[in-house]
């Protein structure tokens, strides 16, 4: 399938004053300002196919959003190339903006003073979307974000989940064939969080949207895409499915155990001395062994433990995406706690 981005070697260097200090550092630098280069965004090269829903992650500092800026056209890179639907962002704006959408879940799209549906009434105008297509769309934001209640609220009355749900609607309302999403889980509760997600998956299913999703939220990573990119220093680590990079820093993984009757972690570790697992207690009858199956077999773990107790319930989970991807960055020497 042909890709729908299409990005090589996309770099962007940053031409900064290092200030000296004091006052009369500052008046030195009224002459002499000391300028130097930071590189923001390295060399990336990627590509996604139509429909795909990609996220892109990293530390903060990384070159996230550095690099989502240049693929919506806000910034034009030092070099390399893009293509988004064989437009230029930074080169074909006019045309581009009106095949994609872009959510930044710190700012908002949204007239701040204005009801939401005057925002939608205004943005309907800019993206000459027909009235048939725009009934469309707001009956099927009524029915999975549930926007009716408050389209006649000013924005700045809004709550935060409110106003995220509202800015996907604006995101959403001609159609694009692109999604950008910047934190778009920011601040949100539980509930929140959730609501948004089922969304996401139900609309970029029925509609075919192509989503790069960034955010330090990783269950939206675990629950949204399959594949991911990993950036960090401006460099990508990793480009490919969730499952290749758990992997990839091998396969860790935690059992938890509810026995018949009462142990200790020292009388269970007994059972599996010599081998590397970590034991430790939970409440109750409830045990956590912790290994890597690439050293050690989950079989041999479960066949030694159940030969000396009684196993209630035995259940394998494996690691949180966050885990994982602090290992990538301790292989490249790099800590991203």
């Amino acid at each position: 399938m042909e890709p729908l981005i299409k990005v090589r070697d996309l770099t962007k260097d940053y031409r900064i004053v290092k200030k000296r200090e004091g006052v009369t550092g500052g008046l030195v630098d009224l002459v002499r300002p000391r300028k130097e280069t930071l590189r923001a965004v390295e060399q990336v090269s990627f590509d996604i196919p139509p429909g795909e829903m990609v996220g892109y992650i990293g530390a903060n500092g990384a070159g996230k959003s550095t690099t989502i800026k240049m693929l919506t056209g806000i910034l034009t890179p030092t070099s390399g190339t893009v293509t988004v639907g064989g437009l230029v962002p930074w080169k074909q704006r006019l045309q581009y903006t009106r095949h994609i959408g872009v959510v930044f879940g710190q700012r908002t799209q949204l007239w701040w003073d204005l009801a939401v549906v005057e925002s939608f009434n205004l943005l309907k105008k800019i993206y000459e979307v027909d009235d048939a297509t725009y009934k469309r769309q707001m009956k099927i934001f009524d029915e999975l974000l549930e926007i009716g209640q408050f389209l006649h609220q000013p924005v700045r009355k809004l709550s935060l989940g409110q106003r995220i749900r509202c800015d996907l609607a604006a995101a959403l309302l001609h159609r694009p064939k692109v999604l950008f999403l910047d934190e778009p889980t920011i601040g949100l509760d539980v509930l929140a969080k959730e609501n948004v997600r089922v969304v996401l998956r139900e609309i970029c299913e029925s509609e075919g949207v192509t989503v790069i999703l960034t955010t330090h939220d990783l269950g939206d990573i675990e629950q949204l895409c399959r594949r991911v990119i990993i950036i960090d220093k401006g460099l990508v680590h990793f480009d490919g499915d969730l499952d290749d990079l758990r992997k990839r820093v091998g396969r860790l993984v935690r059992m938890k155990i509810e026995l018949r009757d009462a142990a200790t972690s020292a009388e269970l570790a007994a059972y599996t001395a010599g081998l590397p697992v970590t034991w430790e207690q939970g409440e109750g009858l409830l045990h956590y062994a912790e290994f890597n199956r690439v050293e050690v077999p989950g079989a041999e773990v479960i066949k030694r433990l159940v030969n000396e107790r009684h196993v209630h319930e035995l259940h394998m989970e494996e690691p949180a995406i966050d885990e994982v991807v602090r290992e990538i960055y301790r292989q490249g020497g790099r800590d991203a706690s």
